[in-house]
């Protein structure tokens, strides 16, 4: 499928971001998205990647929505950018079965990261993916903490799992693996990744999943809105806050400089990037 380019560049706060926006059909009418990319303040370069796009498959529309937030390097989002959503298309059981085909294709991913070590780097990423078939069917599924949150009749609907190390400490100490608060005072596998479920990260391989949590939803009359975004977003707002903030514009790119705009006034210093998509 090939790389999403960026619409555009422009100061966003004082930050370098990439900002965009498009549309496709819906059942209640035309669905339209926008996106922002905002760089942290880490001495390191842009980690985030994402996909927004809505494309024409097999006598469907799909829009393909993504937020990949890379550790330890750019390599590992660049590659889920050009091959995830093209690794679960290509399942035979998309149609008939997309829960089994979204979590055959994450695993094969991870499975050609590693195969690809050294070339990807000792690198890692978190993934939440949204897929949306004809304006009513929605898959999202996830790894590691980059969140995918639901608006219904305002209401905020988490779509997705945060995989933390505390919270899954049983799994990463039965593979061999520790969590530690040590350095700093976020939990941390081995001592070096503050989530349990990543792509890539050879080393920590052996200790960390790569499966994704699943979830899907029929998209009806009452559902408003979809924000995908980075933790550097969801550390300094609830999933409530950024749908109430959201909600409120219109423009849907618009609506996500704002969130990201609103995170970076809460102080937040990663990488923030965020996809919002209007259903009505």
């Amino acid at each position: 499928m090939g790389n999403l380019c960026f619409n555009s560049v422009s100061k966003l706060a004082g930050a370098q971001s990439s900002n965009g926006s498009g549309k496709g059909r819906g059942h209640q009418g035309t669905v339209r998205y926008g996106f922002t990319l905002v760089k942290g303040k880490a001495n390191h370069p842009m980690e985030d990647y994402h996909v927004a796009k809505f494309i024409p498959y097999q006598g469907r529309e799909l829009g393909l929505f993504a937020i990949y937030d890379g550790h330890l390097g750019d390599s590992v989002p660049a590659y889920l950018q050009r091959h995830l959503f093209s690794n679960i298309l290509k399942e035979d059981e998309f149609w008939t079965d997309p829960n089994r085909s979204i979590s055959k294709a994450y695993e094969r991913t991870d499975q050609a990261i590693l195969s690809h070590n050294p070339d990807l780097g000792r690198g890692g990423s978190t993934a939440v993916t949204a897929i949306l078939i004809n304006g009513r069917k929605l898959w999202v599924a996830n790894v590691g903490d980059s969140r995918a949150v639901l608006s219904r009749r305002g209401h905020a609907i988490q779509m997705s799992v945060d995989h933390e190390p505390n919270t899954e400490r049983g799994s990463i100490e039965n593979r061999g693996g520790f969590v530690s608060n040590m350095p700093g005072d976020v939990a941390r596998v081995n001592g070096q990744l503050a989530v349990s479920r990543a792509f890539g990260d050879k080393n920590l391989k052996n200790h960390l999943r790569s499966d994704p949590d699943i979830k899907h939803r029929d998209v009806d009359a009452d559902t408003e809105i979809l924000i995908l975004a980075s933790d550097g977003l969801w550390k300094v707002m609830t999933n409530q806050e950024a749908v109430d903030l959201a909600i409120k514009i219109r423009d849907p790119e618009k609506a996500a400089k704002q969130l990201a705009i609103e995170a970076l006034n809460r102080e937040s210093k990663d990488d923030i990037s965020c996809i919002v998509v209007r259903f009505k």
